[in-house]
């Protein structure tokens, strides 16, 4: 039921927009608080929350900081330091253990395990196959961020290797930079200078829906490669943005912080269209 709906979705859109609350200084007008979560749905009657059986095309722009080349080259030298650590005698596992920022594999000391050259970043696997066992590479960059890297075992075509990680962390600058991007991009769009469609081509950082017009596709049904979402299957921070939208409307830069991978950026919406089909 629509009631039931509404109670689902609570824990989530509550996650999702608290997720986008960030940098207080720079995103005043954006920020969300719990207390912004309730009066979100007491402003809802009971049966005002979309229809199961609505699908939406929703458009984005997601624009990611970029860190200047002095940003960057601090996190270099962290690492670097922490290379040159290993090199003076100290424990490799033990400082990944200590200093990686890699999720999956700091617990285990940094420690991949097996992998075949189709596994990993280009880069990662360029010094994971160019190394002998024992040996370690200098500090490298992926798109994860900065990596030091050393081969433990060499078996045919598969390499057993540790590593340590450390990624690059937006600065408020960086975020005050990209924030100024996407109001300019915004006034662009709405003052019909530029259509949404090339600004996502041009400017938007998600290479998934960059050289579609900036059309999010549907998940569930990548064969089908169709951009009809049905609402209850939009992230919930998309939701909240778009369900007050109407057709052919554009959405300010909104702050988001993706959990999965730690980016932190704007996102400008389009509501393309929306349908409700008969259930």
């Amino acid at each position: 039921s629509v009631l039931q709906y509404k109670d689902e979705m609570r824990p989530d859109i509550k996650e999702g927009l608290i997720a986008q609350k960030m940098q207080a200084k720079i995103n005043e007008n954006t920020s969300v608080t719990p207390l912004d979560v309730k009066k979100y749905f007491e402003t809802y009657k009971k049966d005002s929350l979309p229809d199961i059986g609505t699908e939406v095309e929703v458009g984005e722009i997601a624009l990611y900081p970029k860190l200047t080349k002095a940003e960057k080259q601090r996190f270099y030298d962290k690492l670097d330091a922490i290379r040159l650590r290993v090199k003076s005698g100290e424990d490799f596992g033990f400082l990944a253990k200590t200093y990686s920022e890699d999720p999956g594999s700091a617990a285990e000391g940094g420690d991949l395990g097996f992998f075949d050259r189709g596994q990993m970043a280009k880069e990662f696997t360029a010094w994971a196959f160019k190394l002998k066992a024992g040996e370690m590479s200098p500090v490298f960059e992926t798109d994860f961020g900065y990596h030091v890297l050393q081969v433990i075992e060499r078996r045919g075509e598969q390499v057993h290797a540790r590593h340590i990680l450390v990624r690059p962390v937006t600065t408020p600058a960086s975020l005050e930079r990209v924030k100024l991007k996407a109001d300019s991009i915004y006034n662009d769009i709405v003052s019909k200078k530029l259509p949404f469609f090339t600004a996502a081509a041009t400017y938007s950082d998600n290479k998934e829906t960059q050289y579609n017009g900036g059309m999010m596709l549907y998940a569930d049904n990548q064969t089908a490669r169709t951009t009809f979402i049905p609402v209850e299957k939009l992230d919930p921070s998309v939701f909240v943005v778009i369900d007050t939208m109407k057709v052919g409307n554009i959405s300010k830069p909104v702050a988001f912080n993706n959990q999965q991978d730690g980016k932190e950026g704007y996102k400008i919406f389009l509501l393309k269209s929306k349908i409700i089909l008969l259930i």
